[in-house]
């Protein structure tokens, strides 16, 4: 009915689990799938990368209950464009599907995460201007699930020297796992094309 509502906005299909989801996007061609983790049939990542092979130009916003950063980093990782929990205003619904409709990245886990802990004794940096803008680059595009190579290309620089940021990162946040480095990317605004 939210949807519905909105001149901007046209449901083109609906699915009632992972296979329904591919089948009908493949049919449809949906600008924005909008879609739960937790359905009958495969498993979501895979649901993502194969509607996402299925329909390149579509982009895949995923709306669950779950508020852990590690799923979120899993679906970021299979190439959803965004991820909001269930328990969001309408309106921030409809930013996000406005959001990932537009080309951007949208994640609104920022009232739900905890901050990430630093091991003890770590140097990890506690704002995102201690990082150098190359590091920003490859932490975004890290946290957007893509891999060394594909962070290579993006930003023109050889897979050793991403590994090199990578390396990087790590020491200056106290930050070991993509899980991690990701929550930190949302909660310092890093994901946010704006900032």
């Amino acid at each position: 009915m939210l949807l519905e509502a909105q001149p901007d906005i046209a449901i083109a299909g609906e699915a009632s689990d992972g296979r329904e989801v591919v089948q009908r996007a493949r049919e449809l061609q949906p600008d924005v799938v909008l879609m739960d983790l937790t359905m009958p049939g495969p498993q979501s990542g895979e649901v993502i990368r194969q509607t996402l092979r299925a329909c390149p130009k579509t982009r895949v916003l995923i709306l669950t209950m779950h508020d852990d950063a590690a799923y979120l980093a899993s679906a970021m990782a299979a190439g959803a464009a965004g991820y909001v929990v269930k328990k969001v205003a309408d309106s921030e619904l409809l930013l996000a599907i406005r959001a990932v409709h537009a080309g951007r990245t949208f994640v609104d886990l920022t009232q739900t995460l905890s901050p990430p802990h630093a091991p003890p004794g770590s140097s990890r940096a506690q704002q995102p201007k201690e990082l150098s803008r190359r590091e920003r680059d490859v932490l975004r595009l890290l946290a957007q699930g893509h891999s060394n190579q594909q962070i290579a290309d993006q930003i023109r620089v050889s897979v050793k020297t991403v590994e090199t940021y990578r390396t990087r990162l790590r020491e200056k946040l106290g930050l070991k796992e993509r899980a991690e480095l990701y929550r930190f990317a949302v909660e310092s605004g890093i994901l946010d094309p704006d900032r």
